[in-house]
């Protein structure tokens, strides 16, 4: 039984600030020297980003209570524990406002929703998102139940496919996938260059998708196949550790590279005929990547317009960032029933995901 995807929510914090602000409070931090301070106007700049939402308002010079992540220009470093308390105060309500979107549009009542997945790499806590989502939405007790955490940037489509796995073997099922990622908890005051290129993309928001049958009336994306793979080399220039100022990213320029020699292969295997495809949804893990990937596969620049205007406007979201793409390639009138869709997202190991999709339009 083919699984569908029927409705996809999305939900970002209330401030909105540009990467420019970003870009000179990080850059007037103490210590910073001249070379850090052009490393960061470098990478902020090149990061084809016009703004990020975020759920620090202080980062935008709004005085609030709560962490503690600034003294006037000077960014604090709040312990791990006190970052971790300010996701669990933050995300339920993200969790909860993407994947109400996505459920209201679904056709689907909370009380069909038989299992939930949630996904996370950015806090933790127990009771966690999984169960806020049954209690804040009202679905049933009885609902299954599943949390993916710490994967990384692609992790929404290891989700997708345990909620197509569930379809597959219960037509009846109805899943209700959900990623929230609150990345500028974790910012680091560093002039580490690992640390400039994670503070130059990362951002927050939430996503969320309605997975049932494929012989649902109503349009959306046929969930056709899905394939891992490790590459040979990355497994210490992409990482996410937790230490005592926060969960720390190592990010290296190696990552891009890695990618644009390994994809053409990785996507050969998994995706087959490149040419077949109608549509790309790549995760923008930093405009770089997306340079290399397009380059790497012979893509012509409009094919990966959709991945590029997301970073634009919201930047990396972590593994909410693909829901989001996937939620414009459904909007766009230009796609048409049959259209075939490639996702592509790359996360820690440096491991490659992929899914394959097709476009449904039902009329009804």
């Amino acid at each position: 039984m083919t699984a569908r995807i029927v409705s996809i929510g999305t939900a970002l914090p209330d401030t909105r600030v540009s990467q420019t602000t970003l870009r000179d409070l990080f850059a007037a931090q103490p210590g910073f020297d001249r070379k850090s301070q052009r490393l960061v106007g470098a990478a902020f700049d090149a990061a084809a980003i016009d703004t990020r939402h975020v759920v620090l308002p202080q980062l935008a010079g709004t005085e609030v209570e709560g962490l503690p992540v600034r003294d006037g220009d000077t960014l604090l470093m709040p312990p791990t524990g006190a970052r971790n308390d300010e996701y669990r105060r933050r995300a339920p309500d993200l969790f909860a406002a993407a994947a109400g979107r996505a459920l209201s549009g679904s056709g689907y009542g909370a009380n069909e929703v038989t299992h939930v997945v949630t996904v996370s790499c950015t806090g933790m806590f127990a009771p966690g998102p999984d169960y806020h989502l049954v209690r804040d939405l009202g679905l049933s007790p009885t609902v299954e139940r599943y949390h993916l955490g710490f994967i990384g940037c692609a992790a929404a489509i290891p989700a997708l496919r345990l909620a197509a796995r569930i379809v597959g073997d219960d037509p009846a099922a109805v899943v209700l996938v959900a990623c929230c990622e609150l990345c500028s908890l974790h910012w680091q005051t560093s002039s580490h260059p690992d640390q400039i290129v994670a503070a130059s993309v990362f951002a927050d928001g939430a996503g969320a998708a309605v997975v049932a049958s494929g012989n649902s009336s109503r349009d959306g994306l046929d969930l056709d196949g899905f394939a891992t793979h490790v590459t040979d080399d990355g497994e210490k220039d992409m990482a996410w550790t937790v230490g005592d100022s926060g969960f720390e990213m190592t990010l290296t320029p190696e990552v891009p590279r890695i990618i644009g020699r390994e994809i053409s292969a990785i996507a050969d295997d998994v995706l087959g005929d490149l040419s077949a495809v109608d549509a790309w949804a790549v995760h923008p893990g930093g405009r770089s990547i997306l340079d290399r990937v397009e380059n790497a596969l012979g893509l012509d620049a409009a094919a990966l317009a959709p991945s590029r205007e997301v970073l634009r406007r919201h930047g990396n979201m972590s593994s909410a960032t693909l829901l989001f793409i996937l939620r414009d390639l459904l909007a766009d009138a230009e796609r048409v029933e049959g259209d075939r869709v490639a996702a592509l997202a790359f996360g820690p190991g440096l491991t490659v995901e992929a899914a394959r999709l097709t476009m449904r339009r039902t009329g009804a």
